[in-house]
């Protein structure tokens, strides 16, 4: 498992995921050509994979993603130390918080 903030990226075996997985939308790579895996909404820092890959939804909005990186990459982040990830599939969850009446995602 990796954490890099609020984003917890945990590795999946292949056999575990769900039928069809590559075939679904991916997410797009931001203007620097980054896939990011979530974005501050206060400060415009990003978490990021750096590398050939692809991002994909799962069913919900605030559900997890997806991540494939056929060859590995590296999650970058204007204030944390970035952290090299192995070849293979990822799920990304984002920190959620508990506020009364709700929860929410984290806001960085």
């Amino acid at each position: 498992m990796y954490r890099q903030g609020d984003v917890l990226i945990v590795p999946v075996a292949e056999s575990a995921l769900p039928p069809h997985v590559g075939d679904g939308p991916k997410e797009p790579r931001d203007a620097r050509g980054r896939l990011v895996l979530a974005l501050g909404e206060v400060t415009g820092h990003a978490h990021a994979v750096v590398g050939p890959g692809q991002l994909m939804r799962e069913s919900s909005p605030f559900g997890p993603m997806l991540l494939h990186l056929p060859d590995g990459g590296r999650v970058v982040h204007e204030e944390h130390a970035a952290i090299p990830l192995p070849k293979g599939w990822y799920r990304v969850v984002r920190q959620r918080e508990y506020v009364p009446g709700s929860v929410r995602l984290v806001a960085d």
